[in-house]
């Protein structure tokens, strides 16, 4: 068969040699061991923690080594793609701190590998697709999607391998004349890669992460451009892999079952292959069990998620840190303060097996980070989450700045010494201060009853003065507690508990459950004198207007 011939008649024209994209995409003057490292999302719409999990071990390898990340889009399933899907990612990876120094949209790269959305960049592709086919590796295939979907039927009623391949592959073989007889008729086709491959033959391939391992060689003859004349995603990655200098492709395991096809891929191109490192999975704990985090069933996996549930981004990437490298932990409990990039991040400490996705230790670390932050860095934080998520009234808490500020310098104790630790997230957060703004809800129950609770409130009322100190006003609540039979003194409840209805801390909790809906919070004189006298004599009477 003349395959010049045929590749003429499938792809006419002229396209630029090989050696032209050589030229225009050369190797990168980088130092010696600069890693070139890139994400490369499909624009669905849809961002993960998986993503992110990958992107922060992308970025710290490129620029611990004096290298490069870069932004590739994906693009080549036009069928998926949904509006504002790359505006979203760059959104979700921005939050994250994730800085790219070269790509799509990347404002002020160079960007002298682009385009960076492989729609864009459809000539390249095509080029080396005519290439394969001159030199007989590809060839056209007519099967419509019934015969597909009629031959993985018949393969699995058989238990063979799914797939098109050997036997199997019914267009591999066409004689010139049926070729040609079915272009004239018009008939719709793709072209498919001929491959070379023996699954009876095994590959050593040494993975950056799982260290050496061995996969089957590839007997499947993939797709490599639709009928559309735009490439698969194997086919494309393997090119711009290659034109974008591409050093080490770090990803998700899941990709190893398609490593063989990769690895033929880059043979039959000619080009040399990146080194691949597959991460593991993120794994959650299901009663007895472990398995991966689900779209469907996991809220947590979407990035939006944290972003919606106002998550401090630092600590999220602490998180993920811990959970990359294993000996990021023992370097963070001695450089908490510290900025991250400072960390010797490294692939080889990177896991080989699932790693357990715990929210509560995440939640743990994100009060550890919220808690060094300084009453302004909070306000920025709470207000920049309320802004995008909040109600119009959470809005409306910022509008005073220099009250709020009182609020959180109240909330968070003070810089230099213990902290307060009651800041998960924004969202939390938010809501857990509300009591300052507005009418405060009751979170917490009275552990008294309602006629004790009554006569709690009626003594603090009677003898309540705004202007007294914090001392005089402590002075004046152990008053009430013993008038109603609890303990004054705190040593003399614990040396006789049985001869009290309870003690002042029972007192205090019903004053402070009655002015700010809750049992626990920072001192309550302080917050008194935050609120003003109005609002809380207004709440004191609200909680005793409450039925009994």
């Amino acid at each position: 068969m003349d395959y010049a011939k045929l590749a003429e008649r499938l792809l006419p024209g002229d396209y630029f040699p090989p050696e032209h994209y050589e030229k225009i995409y050369p190797p990168r003057a980088l130092p010696s061991g600069a890693e070139v490292t890139r994400l490369a999302p499909s624009p669905t719409g849809f961002i993960h923690l998986g993503n992110l999990f990958v992107a922060i071990a992308n970025e710290r390898v490129a620029h611990r080594s004096g290298g490069i990340l870069y932004l590739r889009i994906e693009d080549t399933d036009e069928k998926r793609k949904v509006d504002g899907a790359v505006e979203a990612v760059k959104n979700a990876l921005r939050y994250f701190d994730i800085k790219f120094d070269e790509g799509a949209e990347i404002e002020g790269a160079k960007n002298a590998y682009a385009p960076y959305y492989q729609r864009q960049r459809a000539e390249i592709y095509r080029s080396f697709v005519k290439r394969l086919i001159a030199c007989g590796r590809a060839y056209p295939c007519f099967c419509t999607e019934e015969e597909l979907s009629a031959l993985r039927e018949k393969q699995t009623a058989e238990k063979k391998i799914t797939g098109y391949y050997g036997e199997f592959a019914a267009c591999r073989n066409l004689s010139e004349e049926d070729i040609y007889r079915m272009l004239d008729e018009g008939k719709p086709y793709v072209i498919r890669l001929r491959s070379l491959g023996n699954p009876e033959n095994k590959i050593a391939f040494h993975d950056e992460i799982k260290g050496d391992i061995t996969v089957t060689e590839n007997d499947q003859d993939v797709v490599i451009l639709k009928s559309d004349g735009i490439p698969t995603y194997h086919f494309a990655h393997a090119i711009d892999d290659h034109f974008m200098r591409t050093t080490l492709v770090i990803r998700g395991e899941e990709w190893l079952a398609s490593l063989p096809i990769h690895i033929e891929l880059f043979d039959a191109l000619g080009f040399k292959r990146p080194r691949y490192g597959h991460n593991c999975s993120l794994m959650k704990q299901d009663g007895e069990t472990r398995r991966k985090l689900s779209k469907r069933k996991d809220p947590e996996l979407s990035l939006e998620f944290y972003r919606r549930e106002g998550y401090f981004a630092r600590a999220v990437k602490v998180y993920m840190l811990t959970l990359l490298n294993s000996n990021f932990e023992e370097w963070y409990l001695k450089n908490s303060d510290a900025p991250l990039e400072e960390f010797k991040f490294t692939v080889g400490k990177m896991g080989k097996s699932g790693a357990l996705f715990d929210l509560d230790k995440l939640n743990d670390i994100s009060k550890n980070e919220l808690a060094r932050l300084s009453a302004e860095a909070m306000y920025d934080f709470l207000s920049s989450w309320a802004r995008e998520y909040g109600t119009e009234m959470q809005k409306s808490y910022f509008d005073d700045k220099a009250y709020m500020l009182k609020v959180l310098e109240l909330c968070m104790g003070t810089a230099g010494k213990k902290r307060r630790k009651d800041f998960t997230t924004a969202k939390q957060g938010v809501e857990l201060i509300s009591y300052f703004f507005g009418v405060s809800v009751r979170a917490d129950d009275y552990r008294v009853d309602g006629v004790t609770k009554k006569r709690i409130l009626e003594e603090y009322s009677r003898t309540f003065d705004y202007s007294d100190d914090a001392s005089a006003w402590f002075a004046k609540v152990k008053e009430v507690a013993a008038k109603l039979g609890f303990a004054a003194d705190m040593k003399e409840y614990k040396a006789n508990p049985e001869a009290y209805q309870g003690n002042v801390a029972d007192v205090a909790e019903v004053l402070r459950i009655a002015i700010t809906g809750r049992a626990n919070t920072p001192d309550l004189w302080t917050i008194i004198h935050i609120l003003g006298e109005e609002k809380c004599r207004a709440r004191v009477e609200r909680a005793l207007a409450e039925e009994v």
